[in-house]
């Protein structure tokens, strides 16, 4: 197989006169092939099977990994909690004082279940060819706060700022070999969901988040690899320390304005968002649904870098009639 020039897919996608849409759905995957979370985010196999099976069902303009911001947390030794039909999460603290954070060690790639991980992405990178195939990893803040605790990684970035560095140092250093582990896989590019970067300040998100997601980006992203940044943390006040990381797209959760959010992304670069995935996605009525889904559309017309997407992962037990309806709405707007 050609490998896939991602520079011209985004350049096509800001040519073309039709809008297309990348939700970050996996879990109607997993339930259409009659399995559970735990199965999904525990065995590889059964993880790609349903992305496989999304990748067949809807005209997405890429596949997307799940959104499990437990992976790498666990690598390093934290304790999660894996519930049947919920996204795992992580529990307690894995470090308590700054001198825990001296002693913390990088894992190895082989740690937990980045064995796992990268199974599901090569599998699909071989077998979804009709379209880029997107891996997902956390974001070097966002996992400094999983080991670390969130309230307490804030304090820490002012009560002792060389610690905090040092953790995200060792944070991103993972996350950097991580995702050279999954571009050799072969998938197209990587979500990075770095939500709690949001819950700060725009200059300290540029300080404890963009300066290394950018250092990140220097070195997997090329022509046929992108980053895609996700922070769904991010009200509107912290756009311009996502856009200085310089990933080749990003992606917004639904508490921004999203025509707000692509005034301050540049014109060659994707922006993708924004519906609710839970009051939209997976609570809201099929014409209710479709109507949010057309209003979106209207509103974003005049950019034609912006990508129509889910604000977050889609939750489980997301019902298919909405996920019909939001596609039906596309269509809609684009043979209109």
């Amino acid at each position: 197989m050609s490998k896939l020039n991602m520079k011209e897919w985004i350049n096509e996608i800001i040519q073309k006169k039709e809008v297309v849409a990348m939700p970050i759905m996996t879990h109607p995957g997993i339930e259409m092939i009659g399995k559970t979370v735990r199965d999904a985010v525990t065995d590889g196999q059964v993880h790609y099977n349903a992305i496989k099976a999304l990748s067949e069902k809807y005209p997405t303009a890429a596949a997307t990994v799940i959104m499990d911001l437990t992976v790498e947390a666990e690598a390093f030794g934290a304790e999660i909690v894996f519930p049947e039909n919920e996204v795992p999460s992580v529990v307690g603290r894995l470090l308590n004082d700054e001198e825990a954070i001296d002693k913390l060690e990088i894992p190895a790639l082989n740690k937990g279940r980045i064995p796992q991980y990268l199974k599901a992405n090569m599998l699909a990178a071989k077998t979804i060819t009709d379209r880029p195939v997107f891996a997902g990893c956390i974001g070097p803040y966002s996992l400094a706060g999983r080991l670390y605790d969130m309230s307490e990684i804030m304090m820490l970035i002012y009560i002792n700022p060389e610690a905090a560095n040092s953790l995200l140092k060792k944070c991103s250093d993972f996350i950097l070999r991580y995702c050279m582990a999954l571009k050799a896989t072969g998938v197209n590019g990587v979500v990075m969901a770095e939500p709690a970067a949001g819950l700060l300040s725009d200059e300290d998100c540029t300080q404890y988040s963009s300066v290394f997601i950018k250092e990140i980006v220097e070195k997997v992203q090329d022509d046929h690899f992108t980053v895609i940044l996700h922070n769904c943390g991010n009200t509107g006040h912290c756009t311009k320390a996502m856009v200085a990381t310089g990933a080749a797209a990003y992606h917004f959760g639904n508490k921004i304005d999203m025509v707000e959010a692509l005034k301050e992304v540049p014109a060659d670069a994707l922006a993708m968002g924004n519906l609710d995935p839970v009051s939209l996605f997976k609570a809201a009525t099929p014409e209710v649904m479709k109507k949010a889904t057309l209003d979106l559309l209207e509103a974003t017309r005049s950019y034609p870098n912006f990508v129509l997407s889910s604000g977050c992962d889609t939750p489980p037990h997301t019902p298919s009639e909405n996920i019909d309806a939001f596609f039906a709405a596309l269509n809609e707007f684009n043979n209109a």
